[in-house]
């Protein structure tokens, strides 16, 4: 009921009529403050609130029960000694600052309609829950907050990406080509692909930079892939007489006796319901190709202005091994195996944008973070069953920003039932009987 508190404070959902403090003193609330939701000290800072006709600027504090002041400690804690209103449902004794200050109290109640459209939305099995009141929207309150959520998610990323850099001793290459490297796990394998891609010495494979076969035999060999017990064993005879496994695996000994190199455990890899196409084998050898032909490289990136470059700059082929196999040993029809163009987007999205983002963000460069922004504009919107639910609902989904934006809401604010920070379900809380309004909507 606290957080509701706060959502009521926050958006001035307060009682009609004239506010007074629980001593009588006049309210009039000028400025709820700005929230204070993550960090540590009052739930409001900055608010403006008059008594008796004096305006007051400090912080405000919100509690289900004014005794909740004492049980947080505050009473003691000098960070609260700037609140100027307590706010509560049942302010059942005074609260004093560690000054010994007593508070002005103000009791409010959270409207029944409130309540009820959040327990509403709680208690929703069907996603999204707010969908009843999506067709009603506004296009202007969708657009602002879909343009907000693609920021948020462009944000979040780079921080992910900033400290990939930092654990790589500010390299903003490695965090690059780490970045990338999740990405080729297209979700199932990403947090291996990540892995592997720490395991890579970038320093020391850029001295084989030249030579296909080693930088494949490093790659291959530091995803724990060179030894012949990841090998299916009905696969194992055929890979030590092809060859191409034991020269590989031999190649790979004498570059990690030189470079010192520990391979990561193959056990990471994930292969149950992968298309073959997905297997890590395939992925490793497209990124090996695409670092031996430069083109996994910041640098490159940074020069690409239109999404028709980076797709060119994202297209990979494999080895003529690979071309029929899947697995070591486990041959197959012949295929060049590119990326599919669906991937190549996905790739763009998913490390490109970002690492431009962040890039522009982290180096005061406003024409990269610009440019994130446009491709998003210009590629094609991601089809999966997120945007579907939320086009049944009444939302278009234009481009490859709108697709992001539902999907940060989805995993951000749905997932976790976090309502009261939605501007949607700021939309469905405050309507007066939300239900009976509802369009259904096939689910």
């Amino acid at each position: 009921m606290e957080q509701l508190l706060h959502y009521c404070w926050k958006h001035r959902l307060l009682p009609l009529g004239e506010l007074h403090t629980t001593d009588g003193r006049t309210v009039e609330v000028i400025d709820p403050g700005l929230y204070n939701r993550r960090n540590a000290g009052p739930d409001f800072f900055n608010a403006k609130v008059k008594l008796d006709g004096t305006l007051w600027v400090g912080n405000v504090e919100i509690h289900e029960k004014a005794s909740d002041w004492y049980a947080h400690g505050h009473e003691t804690d000098a960070a609260y000694d700037n609140v100027v209103l307590h706010v509560c449902r049942q302010a059942n004794k005074p609260v004093v600052t560690s000054k010994g200050l007593e508070l002005p109290q103000l009791e409010i109640e959270v409207p029944r309609s409130v309540s009820d459209n959040y327990r509403e939305l709680l208690n929703e099995d069907q996603y999204p829950p707010c969908y009843r009141i999506v067709p009603s929207l506004s296009a202007l309150t969708i657009h602002a907050w879909m343009s907000a959520l693609q920021t948020e998610r462009l944000e979040q990323k780079t921080v992910a990406i900033e400290q990939r850099a930092h654990r790589a001793a500010d390299s903003w290459e490695a965090a690059y080509f780490t970045t990338l490297a999740r990405n080729y796990g297209f979700g199932i394998n990403g947090d291996a692909f990540e892995e592997w891609a720490n395991a890579i010495p970038l320093n020391s494979v850029a001295h084989h930079r030249d030579d296909l076969f080693q930088i494949e035999a490093i790659f291959m060999g530091q995803a724990g892939l060179l030894d012949l017990e990841t090998v299916p064993e009905r696969y194992r005879s055929d890979a030590l007489t092809e060859g191409y496994f034991t020269r590989l695996r031999n190649e790979y000994l004498y570059l990690q006796h030189k470079f010192s190199l520990q391979p990561m455990d193959a056990k990471r890899w994930r292969f149950l319901r992968l298309r073959p196409q997905n297997f890590p084998h395939i992925r490793i050898a497209q990124l090996a190709f695409l670092y031996y032909e430069r083109r996994a490289g910041l640098s490159q990136l940074l020069e690409c202005t239109t999404v028709d470059q980076l797709r060119q700059l994202m297209q990979t082929h494999v080895t003529p091994y690979w071309e029929t196999h899947y697995l070591f040993g486990a041959a197959s029809t012949r295929s060049e195996k590119h990326l599919a163009a669906a991937s190549i987007d996905l790739i763009i999205i998913n490390t490109a944008v970002p690492m431009l983002f962040a890039y522009g963000r982290t180096h005061s460069k406003e024409a990269l973070c610009d440019r994130a922004f446009d491709l998003l504009e210009q590629l094609h919107a991601e089809k999966n069953h997120i945007t579907r639910m939320w086009q049944q609902c009444g939302i278009n989904v234009e481009n490859a920003g709108d697709s992001q934006a539902l999907i940060q809401l989805k995993r951000m604010y749905c997932d976790r039932r976090d309502c009261l920070r939605c501007r949607i379900g700021y939309e469905y809380l405050k309507a007066g009987n939300a239900r009976p309004a509802a369009t259904t909507t096939e689910q």
